[in-house]
This record gives C-alpha cells, structure tokens and sequence, in this order.
C-alpha cells in the first residue's frame, strides 16, 4: 500500500503524515515513512539545493529536473524495494507535487511534466492520496509563523502569492481528475480532529489490507 500525502506547505501534512506512520506501526503493519524532495542520501543533497535561498536564479525546467533527479533515487533506493518485500509507504509528498508545483505554479508544459514524471518513477502511482487542504494564504502565515520558531524558510516558500495560488489551483484539478484515489481533509480543524478524520478514511483502506501474518507479533515470543 502506498499513501502520500499532499497539501501547500503549512497544511500540516507532515505531522499528519508521522501520525498515521504511527498508528500503522501500532496495529502491526511494516510501513516506512518518506519525503520528497530527499528520502536518501543522494536526494537529501539535492533537497539541499533545491531549498536553499541562494539559489533564487534556479530556472523552472531546472527545479524540475532537480526534483525528478531525487525521486528516481528514491524510488529505486527505498520505494520499490519496500513495497515488492510487501510493506507499507507513506510519502510526504510526491509526483503531484511536481505537477501542482512546476506545471501549474510555474506553467510549464503538463504534457512534457508528466513523460519526466513517468520516467523517474516507472510508473510508480501512489494507492491513496490525502490532500490537507488550506488556502495559500492561510499556509503561508503558517509558514512564516514556523519560521520564527527555527523552521527552514525555503526558495519556494519565497515565492509570489500568485504562484502559491496557481499551485492551489493545479491540486484542484489533480483531485478532479483522478477523484477515487484524492480524500481532501479540511486542515483548518485542530490537528486531532484532522487525524480522527483521516483515520476514518484510512479504516476502510486497512479492512480491505488486514495486517499480513510474518508482520503480527507472536504473543508467545
């Protein structure tokens, strides 16, 4: 099973994203959580240079190639291996973000995004997919709020409101496409009830997979 989590920064979808890795492990499953850009040795160099505020010249198709750079490493590296041996994935963040993100935000060519995309990952498609869903002015105070308690402000969190509402934008038409594998969750609410929400959701998921038997605990030792 394979679950990312998407949202604009400051939706709160990496502490959501810990909270169900958590829960998972407590019921007994063998799940991993990841993140994009990063995940890796390699991918968290290029996270580096992605977010850094002195890369402020860092042309669009660069960014993109940066991010599905770190993605094929991560999918090679972590993502198959795990999901083949029969475990569980969760992702803060994936390909959708590079399609709300660089084709939407920066209105690069959809088409072209997703043949990069398709490349860097095999084909590799997320099973369920949450969207914390906030506006971008709302994420952006958060972010800016974080910051000042040591959180890194990075390049993309720089940018114009424009683009972040672009970026909005682009994840409304992802959901509207491919409506069966989005859940949007209002990320307004306290951070327990987004859980309680997404939980209810994630329930169905998990009657549908129950925990495979070698990853059950033997009560007897």
């Amino acid at each position: 099973m394979f679950i990312t989590f998407e949202g604009l920064d400051g939706s709160g979808k990496t502490t959501q994203a810990r909270l169900v890795m958590a829960r998972l492990k407590a019921a007994g499953y063998d799940v991993l959580l990841t993140r994009e850009p990063g995940g890796t040795g390699i991918g968290d160099q290029i996270r580096e240079v992605l977010h850094s505020l002195d890369n402020t010249e860092m042309h669009p198709t660069t960014e993109l190639l940066l991010y599905n750079a770190s993605r094929a490493q991560l999918v090679a590296e972590v993502l198959r291996p795990h999901l083949n041996a029969g475990g569980w994935i969760i992702c803060d963040r994936f390909y959708d973000s590079t399609l709300a993100y660089q084709g939407y935000g920066h209105q690069l060519d959809l088409n072209s995004l997703k043949a990069i995309v398709h490349f860097a990952t095999g084909g590799l498609r997320p099973d369920l997919t949450f969207f914390l869903d906030i506006t971008p002015e709302d994420g952006l105070t958060r972010r800016k709020q974080a910051s000042l308690f040591g959180e890194e402000w990075n390049r993309l969190d720089d940018m114009e409101l424009a683009f972040h509402r672009r970026v909005y934008t682009g994840y409304q038409a992802l959901m509207q496409a491919e409506p069966q594998r989005w859940v949007r969750i209002n990320a307004q609410q306290p951070v327990e009830q987004i859980q309680t929400a997404i939980g209810r959701h994630l329930d169905v998921h998990l009657q549908r997979r129950p925990v495979p038997s070698i990853h059950k605990e033997n009560p007897a030792g």
